[in-house]
């Protein structure tokens, strides 16, 4: 008897900085990756094998959630985001990804200070490759995270992708 598989339900998101794929699983978010993504692949296939998951498309509540809220982000006017997160790696990449949320909106840190931040300070490039797997962007906000010397480094969405979400958060923001 075979067993049946569980449906991660797939929608689009056309950002004003590229084309997103928003997934959920349950009712969490379990993904918000770049399509322009060089690991899309990989993460498609993290993702199947660790839920034990197929791809659907579909809409969720949440991903309706998402998308709302990263329409008010790029509109200006949302700075945080609670929509309900489902992280899909090893502890460590989960260590990584949960310190990512402590990053304010805003602010930058380098991939040195976030593996001081998780009590990991030779880690650097472990940090740097967990950064680069994280399948939620924006939501668990990786383009906070910049090279230790102010410089723009790797991004999914690509660096032009990097460089309008960081100048997004840095312009005035609308009141809620």
């Amino acid at each position: 008897m075979k067993k049946e598989k569980n449906i991660i339900k797939v929608q689009r998101y056309e950002s004003p900085c590229g084309l997103l794929l928003l997934g959920s699983f349950g009712d969490k978010l379990c993904l918000c990756d770049w399509q322009v993504e060089k690991h899309r692949d990989h993460v498609d296939r993290r993702l199947k094998r660790m839920l034990c998951s197929e791809f659907e498309v579909g809409t969720s509540e949440v991903i309706e959630k998402a998308a709302r809220q990263l329409d008010e982000f790029f509109a200006g006017k949302r700075k945080e985001f609670d929509v309900p997160l489902l992280f899909v790696g090893t502890d460590f990449q989960k260590t990584v990804w949960n310190e990512l949320l402590e990053i304010p909106f805003g602010k930058t840190v380098s991939y040195g200070e976030m593996a001081q931040r998780i009590g990991m300070s030779k880690a650097v490039r472990a940090v740097a490759n967990a950064n680069g797997a994280n399948s939620i962007s924006i939501f668990a906000p990786c383009h906070r995270v910049i090279g230790s010397d102010r410089s723009l480094t790797g991004y999914g969405g690509g660096l032009p992708a990097k460089k309008f979400l960081l100048e997004l958060e840095s312009q005035p923001r609308l009141a809620l």
